[in-house]
């Protein structure tokens, strides 16, 4: 056998013998626990359907699911992590709507919002929720519009971070009411519902999963919830258009995120299985139940709603004047 001959049949036996494996590896992903970074403080919506859709991919792949909560620098911290994360297809990160805004919003983004990260599905959406504490004198929309304009910089809105779409949100607030308010950050929906409850704020603009338990008993009152029709959660609470101002409308898509360079074949797998768990009738009556509509995208479509949402915002930044920051 010449040396050609023999080369040739040498990598045909290297191939034979790494295919097999390549294979496998795919078919047997994961073959030890999953973290999934959630870049807020535990308590929010992001940690709560973390787990929730986390403990069903346990148990689909036989590994846990740890969820990692690195709360802080309006979601930078933990998603910065994400984007360093070994792309060997077990660190996921949870993102949403403010990790489009923060590609418009912070000048010194220590990753590429569109370039460093495999986008692998959305999960759910979640709408904007109008909560006050009891002891505010308002049971409508238009009572606590009335009560806020007559005390212009007095009243403390509960802010979920500093930028994106918590600044989203109260801007165009602000905008739409002509009101005036001072905005206090904490480190996720968790924090402000927290602060709710200690009437440390007198109201907050939250994922409705993150306070419908609380409103539902009374601890806190909704007054207005985003989106064509009341949660089901929450029916006594109207819409904004119901409350007489539809044109406040911030609807917040959620998901899952690996490094770029992540193999597309274990991305694949990943939205796959969570497709799986969404079609779960129990896991959609949770979300449901809770304020969150299950709204799966797979990795194709979710980046599609990405980069549309970068470029929607970015018209309204502009009309909004909102400013960067470093």
């Amino acid at each position: 056998m010449d040396k050609r001959a023999a080369m040739l049949r040498s990598c045909l036996v290297a191939t034979a013998l790494v295919l097999p494996a390549v294979v496998y590896g795919q078919q047997t992903y994961p073959s030890r626990p999953v973290r999934i970074i959630t870049p807020y403080e535990p308590g929010g919506s992001s940690t709560i359907v973390s787990r929730l859709v986390g403990a069903k991919l346990a148990e689909l792949w036989g590994h846990s699911v740890v969820i990692d909560n690195r709360p802080g620098g309006n979601t930078t911290i933990g998603t910065s992590a994400g984007a360093r994360a070994n792309p060997d297809g077990y660190t996921l990160t949870f993102a949403n709507t403010t990790f489009a805004l923060n590609h418009l919003l912070i000048r010194k983004l220590p990753y590429n919002s569109l370039k460093d990260f495999a986008p692998v599905a959305n999960i759910y959406n979640n709408e904007t929720l109008l909560a006050v504490h009891p002891s505010v004198p308002a049971n409508t929309l238009n009572e606590f519009i009335a009560y806020a304009k007559s005390r212009p910089g007095e009243l403390n809105h509960g802010s979920s971070g500093v930028g994106g779409l918590t600044e989203l949100r109260s801007a165009m607030f602000r905008l739409l009411t002509g009101t005036d308010f001072q905005n206090i950050a904490y480190k996720g929906s968790g924090g402000v519902a927290t602060a709710l409850l200690g009437a440390h704020v007198q109201f907050g603009m939250v994922p409705p999963i993150t306070v419908a338990a609380y409103i539902n008993s009374g601890k806190l009152r909704g007054l207005a919830v985003t989106g064509s029709k009341r949660v089901r959660a929450l029916p006594q609470v109207p819409t904004f258009a119901e409350a007489g101002l539809a044109a406040y409308n911030v609807t917040s898509w959620n998901g899952l995120l690996m490094p770029a360079a992540t193999p597309k074949a274990i991305v694949d797998k990943v939205s796959a299985d969570i497709a799986k768990v969404l079609a779960m009738p129990d896991i959609h009556d949770k979300l449901s139940n809770q304020g969150s509509e299950p709204a799966y995208a797979d990795p194709e479509e979710f980046a599609k709603i990405i980069r549309s949402d970068v470029e929607r915002f970015a018209k309204v930044i502009k009309e909004a004047r909102i400013p960067m920051v470093d």
